[in-house]
């Protein structure tokens, strides 16, 4: 058999398109496909070579936190994508954040990350393996 996996594209679950889809914009996503231009109910971005999908959908579907997925995406330098995206306003550095990987750390398993939420409260976990992880200090 030949069959070979080529993408995969995780569907985040959203309450408003347009507020998730300007949220990954302004992480430098760029916006690939939107199905209306009004109350749009689904849409994609991508940055490199990374695509997320994005859909509505109503309170009654998911309940936060309980059945939030975490995405993780492997990086290829943890702390110059969070400078980043605190330049962007996306994250307040000084701000007291909830949980020990609000800021790029090492972990007990491994890697360096960072974890932020998207407006639809999915969890975003940004990291490296700390065999090649960029750290700073």
């Amino acid at each position: 058999m030949n069959a070979h996996f080529q993408a995969i594209h995780p569907v985040l679950m959203s309450r408003d398109v347009v507020v998730s889809v300007q949220f990954y914009r302004d992480l430098g996503f760029s916006l690939l496909f939107l199905d209306a231009s009004e109350a749009p109910q689904y849409a994609s971005v991508a940055r490199d070579n990374v695509e997320l999908h994005i859909q509505w959908a109503g309170a009654e579907q998911w309940a936060y936190p309980t059945d939030r997925p975490a995405y993780r995406f492997i990086v290829s330098n943890v702390d110059e994508l969070y400078k980043e995206f605190v330049e962007r306003g996306k994250i307040d550095a000084s701000a007291r954040h909830d949980g020990p990987w609000a800021a790029p750390s090492n972990t007990p398993w491994g890697t360096r990350e960072f974890h932020l939420r998207d407006p639809g409260q999915n969890s975003l976990q940004f990291y490296r393996p700390l065999s090649t992880a960029k750290s700073v200090g």
